[in-house]
Formats: C-alpha cells, structure tokens, sequence
C-alpha cells in the first residue's frame, strides 16, 4: 500500500467515495497510526449542507477542502468551523 511504501503522508477524505462514516472513521484512523494527516474534501455538485466541515473538525483534519468561499454551499462549511469555534 502508499502507507506501507512511505508515498505519501496525507489522505483527501470524500464522503461520497469511501463508503460509510464508520468506514471514514477507520481510514482516518489508519492514516493517523501511520502519521498521515487528513483533508475532508467537499463533493462535485455540492449542497448547503455543512456536516463535512463538522467532521473535519471531529476527526482533528490537517483541513477542509471546500473552494473557493464565491457560492453559497461553499461558504456554509467555512461559516460552519468558524461557528464550531466560537467565531461565528
């Protein structure tokens, strides 16, 4: 595997492809026993839910990739972190 190789030293987390949140939760965990980082990643054809930028959160990710803050949908998963920290 990349892990095993030392190829890398982050994982792109996108919920739409990896399956279930129990499986994100076990893949995010494998790659921090590795020492890897996480980056929650938003989805093409994104809605103005916000709940990636709650698990981004969760888990402790390196970051979010959201976009640009230009659209709506964007901007609510940036709002969502600044409202988790109290920011909002």
């Amino acid at each position: 595997t990349t892990i095993n190789k030392k190829s890398g030293n982050a994982i792109l987390i996108k919920l739409n492809q990896i399956g279930t949140l129990a499986e994100t939760l076990n893949v995010v965990k494998m790659a921090y026993e590795n020492d890897w980082q996480a980056v929650v990643s938003h989805r093409s054809g994104e809605t103005m839910d916000d709940f990636i930028a709650d698990l981004s959160v969760a888990i402790n990710a390196w970051g979010i990739k959201a976009g640009a803050p230009a659209k709506p949908e964007r901007l609510a998963k940036y709002n969502r972190i600044l409202e988790i920290h109290g920011k909002n």
